[in-house]
């Protein structure tokens, strides 16, 4: 992107009120060594009547410091612990970072579409925390004004403090108190991080590899990782719920008698196959699927409602490239309505126990990861510039992501970045009908 944007100003941000001071200690599920990167969401909003950039600015500005008295934790900074056990959050109000820039080149149009490069749009969150471990910010808040008056706010979120799930409703706050909506966060945020913790005592169970597939290594029949990381495109395509629904029947029709499927279930399974055959691997080439399941309501007692932190776990789909080719879509949709199904309560302990003890972590050889950000209202981010005509990342890479389309509940715009050589057999796969 080069001179295309412009840094105006960057600044601290510190609490507008007195905050707690000391050291918060993060979940084993927090810690974990795979999650030791920031999260960076990209909104888009559309040029508005009477919009005033500098008043705009001053609100966002404002609303940050004042997001940061209930979020206090995200304007400190993240640290090993001194035993080498986990991770902690020292909180001494050293505050986020709050940019603004502005761009000559882009306006919202360009982002209808893909972007021509995996980092096209790096400069729009233009700090860049790759060690989130070094005494960085762990928020970083840009608002970039864009050529025909459209606006842009990059975010990074530290993902050890926050999931998904919590970011979301951070930003839905901050962006409520922009638009002068509320004054208090609802739900109220949580920290709590001892709930997800294993138990005291040290491991006494073998570890049992086919209960947790995530944390095994599959033979590399094929130079995995220099395939799947060259010369990447991204991609973006959209199923609405007509072609959803056609999925779903497809999955039935190659299923068992009577099994349903989640639009999720079934989308994952289709893009699963399409990637992997336009991947051209080898027949026999173990492949797995990470997708993360929500955990909130499926450990006992359930996490209180405002709980922020890491309360996700992986789930993992895992078949040959052959099987999931010939077998169609109903095939890969039972194995990732599987997965979800084998999370419990006991399940989420185990995993505890094995990053914590063992500091297990997934292996990339034959993982496709795909997140799901449509279903986490960052449609309703508003910042009082109306809803985000585009909601994606900053980068796009070789990570699936599910998005929210603008006005279309029902629908899903995947994004993921594959060599530019399988980009024609991935998007002719994504298409065809018949599975």
């Amino acid at each position: 992107m080069g001179s295309s944007v412009r840094v105006k100003e960057a600044v601290l941000v510190t609490p507008s009120e007195p905050t707690p001071s000391g050291v918060l200690l993060l979940s084993a599920l927090d810690s974990q060594l795979f999650l030791r990167f920031t999260i960076e969401y990209l909104l888009v909003y559309r040029p508005g009547p009477g919009l005033d950039q500098g008043t705009t600015t001053a609100r966002l500005k404002a609303a940050l410091a004042k997001a940061l008295v209930p979020y206090y934790p995200l304007a400190g900074r993240v640290r090993a612990r001194p035993d080498g056990s986990g991770l902690e959050v020292l909180c001494r109000a050293q505050g986020a970072v709050f940019i603004e820039a502005c761009s000559d080149r882009y306006t919202v149009n360009d982002f209808e579409k893909a972007p021509k490069t995996v980092t096209h749009w790096r400069k729009l969150l233009s700090f860049n925390v790759t060690d989130v471990l070094s005494g960085s910010p762990p928020l970083v808040v840009q608002l970039t004004w864009l050529a025909d008056g459209a606006a842009a706010v990059g975010v990074g979120i530290n993902h050890c403090i926050c999931d998904g799930i919590g970011s979301a409703e951070f930003l839905n706050f901050l962006a409520d108190l922009a638009s002068g909506k509320r004054g208090d966060p609802k739900p109220k945020p949580v920290w709590d991080r001892h709930l997800l913790n294993p138990p005291k005592t040290k491991m006494t169970r073998a570890f049992n590899p086919a209960s947790h597939p995530e944390f095994n290594r599959v033979p590399d029949l094929c130079g995995f990782m220099n395939r799947v990381t060259s010369s990447l495109k991204p991609t973006c395509i959209v199923f609405d719920k007509r072609r959803l629904n056609e999925l779903k029947s497809v999955a039935r029709c190659t299923s068992q008698p009577g099994e349903s499927y989640t639009s999720f279930e079934v989308l994952a399974a289709h893009v699963w196959r399409s990637w992997a055959r336009a991947m051209g691997f080898p027949q026999n080439q173990t492949l797995k699927l990470l997708f993360s399941v929500n955990v909130r309501n499926r450990v006992k007692p359930g996490l209180p409602d405002g709980y922020y932190g890491n309360a996700f776990v992986l789930g993992c789909a895992q078949s040959s490239v052959r099987e999931l080719s010939e077998r169609g879509v109903g095939y890969g949709s039972g194995l990732v309505k599987r997965a979800k199904e084998r999370v419990d309560g006991e399940h989420v302990r185990r995993v505890a126990e094995l990053v914590s003890e063992s500091r297990a972590i997934p292996d990339s050889v034959g993982v496709l990861i795909l997140s799901q950000w449509s279903r986490m209202d960052l449609e309703r981010v508003e910042f009082g510039m109306g809803k985000p005509v585009h909601v994606g990342p900053i980068c796009c890479d070789r990570y699936c992501l599910f998005l929210p389309v603008k006005g279309e509940r029902d629908s899903v715009k995947v994004t993921v970045a594959v060599p530019a050589a399988a980009v024609d057999n991935y998007h002719r796969f994504l298409r065809e009908s018949l599975l």
